[in-house]
């Protein structure tokens, strides 16, 4: 894992794509605040860039750094979600601009599985996570689900986990205002 994580970093700081077990499916990931990275992620995934993509952070501490006013009620949605949540939160900054959607919104996921969690660590910035499919195409469930358009497309295929055949789901999706008015999105 930690040669995985060290090669993951290497190819992110370079403005490159990686292929990685999330705390839900697996994702393509780049450095959330590099925009050309994010369009390589657009173009391999064959996806309008008017739909915006997720990210993912190693902690709720670091919201704050994204995020112009987090609302209070974030923290304990975070902390009692049972199973992945995504926050799609507005006014989100310091991320590649090509990357938000209307009202500068930004989908934000704390992931806690380990993989995910050290790698965002230790990058220390936000790193995408979109599913590993074509848009339109169903999200694979397991590595081995994964296209080869996809394996081919990006710069680094994690080996860890790809032997794990429980079938993953995506997370929850909410929005959720600066007010703390919420609308459950999936």
């Amino acid at each position: 894992m930690k040669e995985d994580i060290q090669k993951c970093i290497e190819v992110l700081k370079k403005g490159g794509l990686i292929l990685y077990p999330t705390d839900t499916i697996w994702g393509i990931g780049c450095d959330a605040t590099n925009a050309s990275a994010v369009k390589k992620v657009y173009e391999l995934k064959k996806r309008s860039d008017s739909k915006a993509l997720i990210v993912l952070l190693d902690s709720d501490e670091h919201l704050d750094h994204y995020v112009v006013d987090v609302p209070e009620m974030a923290t304990e949605l975070i902390h009692v979600a049972v199973k992945p949540l995504t926050i799609v939160y507005e006014g989100a900054f310091n991320v590649a601009p090509n990357l938000l959607g209307d009202n500068d919104s930004l989908g934000i996921r704390i992931s806690h599985e380990q993989f995910s969690h050290e790698l965002c660590a230790r990058f220390g910035r936000p790193i995408v996570s979109t599913s590993a499919n074509v848009s339109g195409a169903p999200s694979p469930k397991i590595f081995s689900e994964i296209t080869k358009e996809i394996v081919e497309g990006v710069d680094y295929v994690v080996k860890y986990r790809q032997d794990d055949t429980k079938p993953a789901d995506a997370s929850n999706i909410i929005m959720l205002g600066s007010d703390g008015t919420f609308k459950i999105l999936r």
